[in-house]
């Protein structure tokens, strides 16, 4: 944070010297804050005059910083902000989507006006005032006051004394949150860290895997457990009648149906309240264990799976109100040539009873591990029909951290969400080369890993990472974690949603 010995007492003469210090002692994050001041100076300078006016034209309290207000007044650098974000999105705004675009720049332009704020009053609160002769010299050196190459003395007096009194703050302003960040990003990262990242760059592994997926659980498999478990698949056809208001009211109905005064179609396309009213009640189809979440008490469903063809039950509880049913058919058992029956009895298994595929797949990948050390792995993916995936070289990235080679960069869809997973990374470095892995569950799939190859990063490479985390990832970072300080502090009074709704969207 900026000290109070940074006060205006002979800050004339030592800027230069204090400009030539941070430049040399971190020329990337010097660079890095330079870039930040001119992206500013232009949105200040250059966007208010091509942008065209927009917003409100009524002055605009969206809450406060510190007690500091966050006010919309045209030409304030909330208003200006707003307006370089709407330059830049304007393309993107359609009539299907122009509410919603237009709420994110507003938001968006709220959101830097906090940060704006907080800086400056971070900077006010240490006590730091910005040299007046500093703001002089980077006055002198905007554009649109050169000619020649020169500072014009013309074209500075040719701007009227307020234009020029607000633009003279705007770059004051500028160079306190320059200060701010980069008081922030000196920081320092020791040697040690800087070589312990760059060390994180090797070595470097390339992989083949073998994929065996759960869904390719056989037919044979599912039968025999249908067989052991035939309660849950038993086939039933129902209809079915729903009243939510009160039990007497469905009772009613039922009544009706029982006496022959209306039929059950009829009753279910007028009175039921459920999905199944436009198709007369007829609930299709469905097995045993389907009608759990419809009728959660074991014994009524038992009951409903031992109706008669054309039986009508009892009223029933269920979670929507009372329901009663009428049988389309007898149950009977689930059809192993059914390919429909067959593939809920998957959905089923895959569901309630994933770790028996899991077990399947294990000892297959087991079988397969097996093949490998007798014949080679390019033969054994041959012989047991399995999928084969390559991917790497890549280093250990858990986290997939951005300034390493990451899982995610070689589009390999078994390995969605294994950048995260701990056991994964332990079993692809650990692994002895050209030696089939134990095998992992991967989400959807069971796969055994075959390390090709290993080798050290290039040192070329691994400089260039140490670089990019000591400047740019760790410059990113911080503006991160400052964006969080600001806009989730308890100093912020964030009213934006109530003011936009009220006063901007209306105005739409």
């Amino acid at each position: 944070m900026a000290s109070k010995d940074k006060k205006i007492g002979g800050a004339s003469d030592a800027a230069p010297s204090e400009f030539m210090r941070r430049f040399k002692t971190h020329p990337f994050l010097f660079i890095g804050t330079i870039l930040v001041l001119v992206i500013v100076i232009v949105a200040f300078v250059f966007v208010p005059a091509i942008v065209p006016s927009g917003g409100p034209s009524v002055d605009l309290s969206f809450g406060s910083y510190n007690k500091i207000p966050l006010s919309y007044v045209p030409g304030n650098y909330f208003s200006q902000i707003r307006e370089m974000i709407a330059r830049y999105r304007q393309s993107s705004m359609g009539d299907a989507n122009y509410q919603l675009v237009n709420y994110q720049i507003w938001r968006e332009a709220f959101e830097e006006t906090v940060i704006h704020t907080g800086m400056l009053d971070e900077m006010n609160q240490a006590g730091y005032q910005v040299p007046a002769a500093t703001v002089d010299r980077e006055m002198a050196q905007l554009p649109q006051f050169q000619e020649n190459g020169r500072f014009s003395t013309a074209k500075y007096r040719a701007l009227d004394n307020a234009s020029r009194l607000s633009l003279w703050r705007q770059v004051q302003e500028s160079i306190a949150k320059d200060y701010y960040r980069s008081d922030i990003e000196e920081l320092q990262v020791s040697s040690q860290e800087s070589a312990f990242i760059k060390d994180m760059a090797s070595p470097k592994r390339s992989f083949s895997m073998a994929v065996l997926p759960l869904r390719a659980y056989p037919d044979g498999e599912l039968i025999a457990y249908a067989a052991d478990n035939s309660s849950l698949f038993r086939v039933t056809h129902l209809s079915r009648i729903t009243v939510t208001s009160n039990e007497r009211e469905a009772q009613q109905i039922l009544d009706t149906i029982t006496e022959g005064t209306s039929t059950f179609e009829d009753a279910a396309q007028t009175y039921s309240q459920d999905g199944y009213a436009e198709r007369g009640g007829d609930m299709g189809v469905k097995m045993a264990y389907e009608l759990t979440a419809e009728v959660p008490d074991d014994q009524e469903r038992e009951s409903l799976l031992s109706l008669a063809k054309g039986e009508l039950s009892p009223l029933v509880k269920v979670p929507t109100g009372w329901a009663f049913f009428r049988a389309e058919d007898t149950p009977y058992p689930a059809d192993p040539e059914d390919s429909t029956l067959l593939e809920k009895i998957r959905t089923y298994i895959m569901e309630f009873a994933r770790g028996r595929v899991e077990d399947y797949f294990i000892r297959e990948a087991e079988s397969f591990r097996t093949a490998v050390t007798e014949s080679g792995f390019p033969d054994a993916l041959i012989q047991k029909g399995l999928l084969e995936r390559t991917f790497g070289p890549l280093p250990i990235n858990y986290g997939e951290v951005p300034i390493f080679t990451g899982l995610s960069s070689f589009s390999v869809p078994e390995l969605s969400g294994a950048g995260s997973n701990e056991l994964f990374w332990q079993t692809a470095f650990s692994t002895p080369l050209n030696t089939p892995s134990e095998p992992l569950v991967l989400g959807n799939t069971v796969v055994v890993l075959y390390p090709t190859e290993e080798r050290d990063e290039d040192e070329s490479n691994a400089e260039y990472i140490e670089t990019a985390y000591t400047s740019y990832w760790m410059s990113s970072f911080i503006n991160q974690n400052l964006r969080s300080y600001f806009l989730t502090s308890k100093k912020l009074d964030d009213r934006f949603f109530d003011v936009y709704f009220k006063y901007i969207q209306p105005l739409d």
